[in-house]
């Protein structure tokens, strides 16, 4: 009370304007907001049939490379019965094969009456399309390695989570199982940990998906001091998802931060900054952009933090962003997704793959009318074996009588 009495009055006194050195007017400012943001169901994501069936359409794909591999184009049962944690099967080989009879033909082998399975004409025929779609649209499908490589530190990624990211990225399931093909510009190489690792034959620059909608809008270039602009993230409220006051304050505020290329060295940021923040999610809008669903659960991209130099939380931005990403918990798995391409004014690229995947989609469904018809029958059949009982039974008692 004498430190604030003794301030009074020497402000009283002076005839100059004085301004206090209080501590009570010192306040620290941040601009990063950090609180929970309640998850908010959206049925349009959860429903996507692509995504929806993208963990059963994995090991779908890879039987399908099994049995079209084989000279005779069919394969016991037996061949893959104890590949189903190699392949993700969820279920026995044999019952998952099963679901599928538009894809699997089972018919009885040879020998010892092994069930042995082929694929359907249809499958045959999208199989032979998804081939072509790889040899003619190549440099399309490995140019999304090449960004994923340069994004990455030292631009070198280890082989072990490129095949771990291959279905993601669309990759051949046979990539470099024969090594690496020099003619696609990439390399093997050991690095520092002894693992192998593959990089870029020569430097290739690139702009980021953000980059390139900015410039064709014209909401972006660079100014005469090298420093680029801020570049707004396209938002897409949930129906029914409402945010507090200040958390919406933090994203106006957000979007005015500057831009920071995935592309580009970001080890000068300070981590706790919002413009770290920002590279962030740029890095992760940008790493989901180049997958086929435009979508990945979110345990499979665990093993890029180091790679790609984010933070040991970087997964937290999924729910920090709920206007750019949605997180799907259907398939009793955590998926997330980039909301900007499922929706019709996205100027995203599709994925060469995307079109053939949703044939293979919509080849799996038809399984289901399949499966139904069968039961169908063979309720049929049973309701008349149980009709013919009863009459007999009739026919019996009449006699007797």
């Amino acid at each position: 009370m004498a430190f604030l009495r003794n301030t009074i009055k020497s402000l009283l006194s002076s005839s100059e304007p004085v301004v206090p050195n209080l501590p009570c007017l010192h306040t620290c400012k941040c601009s990063y907001v950090n609180v929970y943001m309640k998850w908010k169901k959206d049925s349009y994501y959860d429903s996507i049939p692509q995504i929806l069936n993208s963990p059963f359409l994995k090991p779908i794909t890879s039987l399908i490379n099994i049995i079209s591999q084989d000279p005779n184009g069919c394969i016991p049962v037996s061949v893959v019965t104890k590949r189903g944690l190699e392949l993700d099967i969820p279920m026995k080989v044999a019952r998952f094969l099963r679901l599928y009879p538009s894809i699997f033909e089972e018919f009885v082998g040879p020998q010892y009456n092994h069930p042995w399975f082929r694929l359907t004409p249809q499958a045959l025929e999208l199989h032979e399309e998804e081939l072509a779609v790889y040899h003619n649209r190549r440099e399309d499908i490995w140019i999304r390695l090449k960004k994923l490589i340069l994004m990455s530190r030292g631009r070198v990624l280890p082989v072990r989570v490129i095949r771990g990211l291959r279905w993601y990225l669309g990759l051949p399931e046979s990539s470099f199982d024969k090594g690496v093909d020099s003619d696609l510009g990439f390399e093997l190489v050991e690095m520092e940990d002894g693992e192998k690792g593959i990089r870029l034959l020569s430097e290739e620059t690139f702009l980021s998906v953000m980059e390139i909608n900015a410039i064709k809008k014209g909401a972006w270039a660079d100014d005469e001091e090298g420093s680029t602009k801020a570049i707004e993230f396209p938002l897409y409220p949930s129906k029914g998802l409402r945010l507090k006051k200040k958390i919406e304050d933090w994203i106006d505020e957000f979007q005015k931060t500057p831009y920071v290329s995935p592309y580009e060295d970001s080890s000068h940021l300070d981590p706790s900054s919002d413009v770290s923040e920002k590279r962030v999610v740029g890095v992760l809008h940008e790493l989901l952009s180049l997958f086929v669903e435009h979508s990945a659960e979110r345990k499979k991209l665990l093993c890029l933090r180091n790679c790609l130099g984010l933070p040991h939380k970087f997964y937290k931005a999924f729910e920090r962003h709920p206007h750019i990403f949605y997180l799907s918990l259907q398939n009793k798995t955590c998926t997330a997704i980039l909301k900007e391409a499922y929706n019709h004014n996205s100027g995203m690229e599709a994925h060469p793959l995307l079109k053939v995947r949703k044939k293979y989609v919509k080849l799996m469904k038809e399984s289901e009318v399949i499966l139904k018809n069968r039961r169908m029958k063979h309720r049929g059949v049973h309701d008349e074996d149980v009709c013919l009982d009863l009459n007999l039974d009739s026919t019996e008692g009449d006699t007797k009588i």
